[in-house]
């Protein structure tokens, strides 16, 4: 189907891979523009069954309980995000040349001529919170912008939908981009990469090199984390426009071409006239809400990539001031007895727990969960100084224990094993009786919730119902 934007879908053979999120829109667009649809589902279950009753209607045909086989005749597959690259059915299409597509790269293709440009951001850690930072500056310019993508907003309906758009911000996964060839963004940052997602991407190498591909084809500005070189590295290995500049944030003094900050001032040495004698300031410190240093890092990047696209210093202040996160990312509960309690149920993995733990000074941990793999000496070790106790929780705790044990061995550790409604409550009690007055208590497991909570939202809920509990 070669690189071009394909306009004539009509008795296209294509085969749509999972029912989910992205696959049920995507296959009715496709039917819409007259191509033949399959979707295969590796599930049986009775949702999948409701779902392909409703696309059966429409005339799109449904395979269920088989996502392994190529469908006669296909000519293109397009795939939810989640499918890991060796599934049977995508070795079959490579054999077959066929091209594989996600649904960024559909939403890509089907763009208009007249299209909003993308700002895009991917990372490890920290690209929900940028991307919705960055559509809040874009706004505060006066710019027609939405935050979508990987953030829960599809880009399909974005792109095909009546509203007109002059930039978007668009959050991207590792997942997404390992489907998205064509994809060229107006300039794009790679926040951080830390190790997750291995076992779907197979390597470290082939991690990074998926996050890479966002800066591909960048026409401005491709934007690094100057603490993190491995950032740096992607963006010298990227194929870009002529012209287009490496970018990079620093919590540091910045150099020429950086953002950085300077006496609790973010300031541009990048975007700005004499760069080697000149800095713009943009906002201070104290806008960026909470003021954690890794919130500084995604305020920069973000910052960063407005300036790109020619937004003027006040609208960063501005966009900073107005921007409000997601619950469960490093959000004050409550102080009780002269104790702060922290929800960032959202730190999910090692890196994200090492962020978030440097944020404070002396800190009771509540920690542990599904460590997806992971290892925790270095965050451990790093984190150690500023632990005042540890409650562990969840199923993979020992690991956690056992890296105490290691590294900071005279920390009181609390080891919870129990995984009923009431376990977050007692962590919280325990926590409480290991604090003192100007300590942290925070929740930061560096592991996934499934094991005890249905998402990290519900670990951060029973987390702040606790403290409250506390409070009472």
């Amino acid at each position: 189907m070669g690189s071009g934007q394909v306009t004539d879908w009509q008795g296209k053979h294509v085969t749509v891979a999972g029912l989910g999120v992205s696959g049920i829109p995507a296959a009715k667009v496709l039917h819409a523009r007259g191509a033949i649809v399959t979707v295969v589902n590796d599930g049986d279950d009775a949702r999948a069954r409701e779902q392909a009753a409703e696309l059966e209607a429409l005339g799109i045909a449904v395979r269920l309980g088989d996502g392994a086989t190529l469908p006669e005749g296909t000519e293109l597959i397009v795939t939810t995000p989640g499918w890991k690259p060796d599934k049977p059915l995508f070795v079959a299409a490579r054999e077959a040349g066929v091209d594989i597509w996600g649904d960024v790269e559909l939403a890509w293709r089907l763009r208009g001529p007249d299209a909003a440009p993308w700002l895009a951001v991917t990372g490890t850690n920290g690209k929900t919170t940028t991307v919705q930072m960055l559509a809040s500056i874009l706004k505060a310019a006066g710019l027609r912008t939405a935050a979508v993508g990987n953030i829960g907003v599809s880009l399909l309906d974005v792109v095909l939908g009546e509203e007109q758009y002059d930039v978007l911000a668009v959050e991207l996964s590792s997942y997404q981009l390992h489907w998205a060839p064509s994809l060229r963004a107006h300039s794009a940052a790679v926040l951080n990469l830390a190790p997750d997602h291995l076992d779907w991407h197979g390597s470290m190498e082939a991690y990074a090199a998926d996050k890479g591909r966002i800066y591909e084809g960048n026409r401005v500005a491709c934007v690094y984390n100057v603490a993190d070189k491995a950032t740096e590295d992607l963006v010298r290995e990227a194929d870009v426009e002529e012209g287009c500049r490496a970018i990079g944030f620093t919590l540091g003094t910045p150099g020429p071409s950086q953002l950085g900050v300077v006496d609790g001032i973010l300031v541009d040495r990048a975007f700005v006239e004499n760069r080697h004698k000149n800095a713009q300031e943009l906002a201070e410190v104290s806008d960026v809400n909470p003021p954690a240093p890794h919130n500084i890092a995604n305020a920069l990047a973000a910052a960063a990539l407005a300036r790109a696209f020619g937004v003027p210093a006040a609208a960063v202040r501005d966009g900073l001031r107005n921007f409000t996160p997601d619950a469960h990312r490093i959000a004050h509960v409550a102080d009780v007895a002269g104790v702060a309690y922290i929800d960032d149920s959202k730190a999910t993995n090692t890196h994200a727990a090492e962020a978030s733990l440097a944020a404070y000074e002396s800190i009771v941990w509540i920690a542990g969960g599904l460590a997806k793999g992971a290892t925790f000496d270095e965050l451990v070790a790093k984190s150690a100084k500023r632990l005042r106790g540890v409650v562990l929780i969840g199923k993979d705790r020992a690991l956690i224990r056992e890296a105490l044990a290691r590294h900071a061995p005279e920390v009181p550790v609390v080891d919870l094993d129990r995984t009923d409604t009431g376990a977050m409550l007692a962590a919280v009690q325990e926590a409480q009786r290991l604090a003192a007055a100007g300590d942290t208590v925070l929740l930061a497991p560096a592991c996934a919730s499934m094991d005890m909570f249905a998402n990290y939202n519900k670990r951060g809920d029973a987390f702040a119902e606790a403290v409250r509990e506390l409070d009472a």
